[in-house]
């Protein structure tokens, strides 16, 4: 592919690893899977359940949506002041995004209504609105690994990179914070979970140990029953 005349960077000086970004997708293709069949096996008019879900995808919505918007704001504009014919793909990301969050929006609705009452047609709408939600976002999160990530770990920074994971921490609320955290490490292996905690700093690292990590494991106790 062709790119403008700005220097690429090496990915050995690049300084940064877009695997990071592969183990967050990791949990936000299960967690969307997830509230679809949990929300399908809730029983009409169990409205407790029904909100202990909700509440879920609150916080499924909150973490999808601040790294959106990381991307937005520090991930594609520098990548395309330094690319050419790359351009349709960045661009292609970027209607994707917009695409996820239409679908994040109407079924963010028709949860709230769902959960006042907790009715099988309104359940079932919920279904519906998830399953055509995750479609998208599986779109795109598959694309944009097969072809984003190594565009970035070509012209970008590690500077421009952590820019994002220092975006999302400084908006999102802190306890939320220790709950999507666990969301990324669920499935991580051991080198990954190193390479996910490795770049916090000691302070960090310990308030998952003693508080965030007991707090997830209650918290999926409750969501998956």
């Amino acid at each position: 592919m062709s790119t403008s005349s700005s220097s690429p960077v090496s990915p050995a000086s690049a300084g940064f690893d877009t695997r990071e970004m592969v183990i967050v997708h990791r949990g936000l293709r299960r967690e969307s899977r997830l509230l679809i069949e949990l929300i399908a096996a809730v029983a009409p008019g169990d409205t407790a359940r029904a909100k202990v879900l909700a509440d879920h995808f609150d916080l499924y919505r909150l973490g999808l949506h601040g790294h959106h918007t990381g991307e937005d704001e520090l991930l594609w504009p520098p990548l395309l002041a330094r690319v050419d014919l790359e351009a349709d793909l960045v661009l292609r990301m970027e209607a994707q995004h917009e695409r996820v969050a239409g679908s994040l929006t109407a079924a963010g609705e028709l949860i709230a209504a769902w959960a006042a009452g907790a009715g099988a047609a309104e359940r079932d709408a919920v279904v519906a609105a998830l399953v055509e939600h995750r479609a998208a976002l599986v779109e795109h999160l598959d694309e944009e690994e097969a072809e984003l990530l190594p565009l970035a770990q070509r012209l970008l920074t590690a500077q421009e990179w952590n820019a994002m994971g220092e975006h999302f921490v400084e908006t999102t609320p802190k306890p939320q914070i220790l709950l999507l955290l666990g969301v990324v490490l669920e499935d991580a292996d051991t080198t990954e979970r190193a390479t996910m905690l490795g770049g916090l700093p000691l302070q960090a690292r310990l308030i998952w140990r003693l508080v965030g990590r007991p707090m997830y494991a209650r918290h999926v106790r409750r969501v998956r029953g």
